[in-house]
């Protein structure tokens, strides 16, 4: 099973996300369409992602214009921007995978 999610920064919560069988481009803009819905920006708001080939996909970066979202990218190796998603995934993988829970 796949999972996207799309992370608000300031807050740290999940505010998008979609899980399929497969990661897909499908799959991306699933999540990020349920976080326009539930958060509907009013200005623009910057996305950032890593390189995947969803990511540079045409439908991606249209759905990005149509919706006032700006287009963030690191160089290939550049795993701090990345690091709240990383972070995240890290956490689901030990307690939800693993089945262990941790007190916090």
């Amino acid at each position: 099973m796949d999972i996207c999610v799309v992370i608000d920064l300031f807050s740290r919560r999940v505010v998008g996300w979609s899980a399929q069988s497969r990661m897909t481009k499908g799959l991306a803009l699933q999540a990020l369409l349920m976080a326009v819905w539930r958060r509907k920006p009013t200005r623009q708001v910057t996305v950032h992602c890593d390189q995947g080939s969803k990511f540079t996909s045409r439908e991606w970066q249209t759905f990005l214009r149509q919706h006032n979202l700006e287009f963030s990218m690191s160089r290939r190796g550049n795993c701090y921007d990345n690091a709240v998603a990383e972070s995240f995934f890290q956490l689901v993988k030990r307690e939800r995978i693993q089945r262990r829970t941790y007190p916090t």
